[in-house]
């Protein structure tokens, strides 16, 4: 098959054939019909997890089942799929309450074994891991639930706990960003929205934001209490930076919830946060990783009424060639929404 392969860390991508993937017992393998390009696919790439080399990236995807594992009982070859980034054991004491996103065996497609960036893809502990696609909804709008969406979905309601009437403030209006002002105003949030392209605020004004702030430099945080009479009830990062984290957390009320959505790779040791405003304000500090397939359901349902439409996000389609270019750029490129790859294009 055809797949994006790394063969050094930071280093150029290719794009050749490699060995066919099969079913490992209790798993399945899909054929890929789209995959998503992920800020987590860019720090796979540069070195910030452990991955082994030669790698294929990519983790958020849909398609159909070509092959069933022994001992699978629940899927069969030919099901339109999509799965959770996380790969919950199935059989440990969180999978089997339904907080497979914390799996201490979890795998990670892309970032444990071999990802999506290919026209197949294994997914181990299929009956746990595997959510059908409804009609109705298409394969590149199911592939961004799998990080970026269902991330966001989970951080807003299982996480904050956003009610109607809350301000609601997300820093970096990229994928997941994007997906956090749409599910906020699903909720009955406020949203202000933060970026430093102004493209990528556009897009965010377009699903509702109420308020859009440019990161030119200027303070942040204390527009946001200006805007919202003393600060957010909620602050998202959804970017993964000690600036960005610090602008969300800073630009919260007391007591306000803060969910750390975006990766913090640590520079120069741990990454600094301003803790002293989380003790003296009673902030509550949330991380969000993932969601777990037992908690597809709530999400799909709005998805179906058409509360909540993930394709609205979605601003291209490029194939696999392509890919291999973008990914290396991730993150300096000024664009808006989501990127699906079909690695049949």
């Amino acid at each position: 098959m055809r797949a994006i392969v790394m063969d050094e860390i930071a280093g150029p991508l290719a794009v050749r054939e490699v060995a066919e993937p099969k079913a490992p017992e209790s798993g399945a393998v899909i054929t890929v019909v789209a995959t998503g390009l992920c800020r987590s696919d860019w720090h796979a790439w540069v070195g910030h997890d452990e991955i082994a080399l030669p790698h294929v990236p990519g983790h958020e995807f849909a398609g159909v089942i070509s092959e069933v594992g022994p001992g699978v009982t629940k899927w069969a070859v030919g099901d339109r799929v999509t799965a959770p980034f996380v790969e919950g054991c199935g059989v440990c004491e969180w999978c089997l309450s339904g907080n497979a996103q914390v799996c201490p065996e979890q795998q990670q497609p892309g970032f444990t074994h071999w990802g999506s960036f290919a026209e197949r893809v294994v997914i181990h502990a299929a009956d746990t891991n595997l959510v059908a696609i409804p009609e109705g909804v298409s394969f590149e709008a199911a592939a961004s639930l799998g990080c970026r969406f269902a991330t966001a979905y989970r951080a807003l309601t299982g996480r904050a706990g956003v009610s109607a009437g809350e301000w609601v403030t997300v820093v970096g209006a990229g994928g997941v960003g994007l997906s956090a002002v749409m599910i906020a105003k699903a909720l009955g949030g406020k949203v202000i929205a933060i970026d430093r392209h102004s493209a990528a605020l556009e897009a965010a004004s377009s699903l509702g934001a109420d308020h859009v702030l440019l990161a030119d430099g200027s303070d942040l945080p204390a527009r946001v209490h200006s805007l919202t009479g003393g600060g957010s009830h909620v602050s998202v990062d959804a970017v993964g930076s000690e600036q960005t984290c610090a602008d969300a957390l800073l630009s919260l009320r007391r007591r306000g919830r803060h969910v750390q959505i975006g990766l913090l790779p640590p520079v120069d040791g741990h990454p600094r946060v301003p803790m002293a405003r989380v003790i003296a304000w009673e902030l509550d500090v949330f991380g969000s990783h993932g969601m777990a397939a037992a908690d597809y359901p709530g999400m799909l349902a709005l998805i179906a009424s058409g509360s909540l439409e993930p394709q609205r996000l979605i601003e291209r389609v490029i194939g696999l060639e392509e890919a291999a270019r973008q990914l290396p750029e991730f993150d300096t490129a000024n664009v808006a929404g989501m990127t699906m790859i079909n690695p049949g294009k």
